[in-house]
């Protein structure tokens, strides 16, 4: 028995073999919807309403059933207003569009991803789930900024996949292309699995 049997070298303690493209792409799309957002709020609003809604008819069902109808629902004056009513009419036109409105905003909240948790990090590994907070990357990325010379400070903020960089100066020199490679280059350190893309702006 050999030292290297006795004490494998750290540097393959906790890395697989070899990482096939198909394993790493699979890594990524299990980082990805493992900190996706959920629209948790409207999703429970939506259920309650919908609960509600078919809480009222099985009990309206129900109770005409046994020949007892409650009507909390006014249907004779629904049908009643609904053929007495044309297409036309500005308040069933008014009803449509917020009856429409309130759909498109539904429908734009399920689509539209909200502001993640967590920024998934590249691991190789679809079993092995890593994240970063925002705040850390842009953090990390601020700081990276800071390092190129002539730059006071620098204040980095993250909008969906863009990195808004905006470093203070301590002359009137530009510095723009230096801040961004140094911002790519640690954006690049840090692996992330979603591309980002940075916007500086420069202060004095």
């Amino acid at each position: 028995m050999t030292a290297n049997d006795v004490c494998p070298e750290p540097s393959g303690a906790h890395r697989a073999p070899a990482e096939t493209p198909t394993r790493s792409r699979a890594a990524d799309r299990a980082a990805v919807r493992a900190f996706r957002p959920h629209r948790r709020i409207p999703a429970i609003v939506v259920a309650l309403l919908l609960t509600l809604l078919g809480l009222l008819v099985a009990i309206e069902t129900i109770s005409g059933l046994v020949g007892r109808p409650l009507r909390w629902i006014p249907y004779d004056g629904l049908l009643a207003w609904a053929a007495s009513t044309l297409w036309s009419n500005p308040l069933f036109l008014l009803g449509s569009a917020i009856v429409t409105l309130l759909g498109l905003a539904l429908l734009v909240t399920a689509l539209v991803p909200g502001r993640p948790n967590m920024v998934p990090v590249r691991s190789g590994d679809p079993d092995l789930i890593i994240g970063l907070r925002p705040k850390s990357v842009t953090r990390a990325l601020a700081h990276a900024a800071e390092e190129v010379p002539g730059v006071r400070s620098a204040r980095a903020t993250m909008r969906g996949h863009t990195v808004a960089v905006t470093p203070v100066a301590h002359g009137p020199d530009g510095f723009g292309e230096e801040v961004r490679g140094a911002v790519l280059a640690r954006l690049a350190g840090l692996d992330l699995v979603e591309p980002y893309r940075v916007d500086v702006k420069e202060r004095t």
